[in-house]
């Protein structure tokens, strides 16, 4: 199957099972950007339970801008707090040493564009995963996309169907119980290299 989906930062496992799954995966990258979506956000496991990290914009509701046009704002130093909330929330993990220096650089050079970072983000996870980073992206916006299994709905960050996921040991599940379908960084760091195996497991209805 050849699937239809956002770049976002950090994939929530939800997008990645449907990555894992497809035979051919391609990006949009001709839609209008929308606040409060995963195009800009992810969820990690941290010691308080489920935490929200966010890449600062540049944006605008009062004109409409394309997603591969949102700037990062670089007023803030969210690169070092989103480093060290990671690390904080996983550095207990069985894999994230394992992991560390393929994600690490992300933090430490600034980036113009956030479909820019975010397609870096998942070249990281492609190859923390093992899984060739081997796509293709949207020349023009159709809502209809009929010629694909349209997942872009998983971009939205509100409203989230309750997903069955398989459980795993997370960091901190005996505080807070297990959390479904966090950022992908959360599978890998913990399940390392049965992460796919995983992925492959799972079941999304559509």
């Amino acid at each position: 199957m050849n699937i239809l989906l956002h770049p976002t930062y950090f994939p929530s496992i939800a997008s990645f099972v449907a990555i894992a799954q497809a035979n051919a995966v391609t990006f949009e990258v001709c839609d209008n950007y929308q606040k409060q979506t995963y195009r800009n956000r992810t969820h990690i496991f941290g010691a308080n339970g489920m935490m929200a990290l966010t890449v600062p914009v540049v944006y605008s509701q009062r004109n409409r801008q394309l997603y591969k046009d949102i700037v990062i704002a670089d007023d803030s130093n969210w690169q070092d707090l989103h480093w060290k909330s990671i690390t904080s929330a996983y550095s207990s993990s069985p894999f994230f040493e394992f992991y560390r220096d393929d994600l690490a650089p992300l933090f430490g050079q600034s980036y113009k564009f956030l479909m820019d970072f975010n397609f870096k983000c998942l070249e990281a996870i492609y190859e923390c995963l093992q899984m060739s980073f081997e796509y293709q992206t949207t020349s023009v916006y159709d809502k209809a996309a009929n010629s694909y299994i349209d997942c872009r709905t998983l971009v939205e960050s509100r409203k989230e169907p309750s997903y069955n996921f398989n459980s795993y040991v997370q960091v901190f599940d005996d505080k807070h119980g297990f959390i479904p379908n966090l950022s992908i960084l959360d599978l890998i760091c913990n399940e390392g290299p049965n992460a796919e195996m995983y992925l492959e497991a799972q079941e999304l209805t559509w």
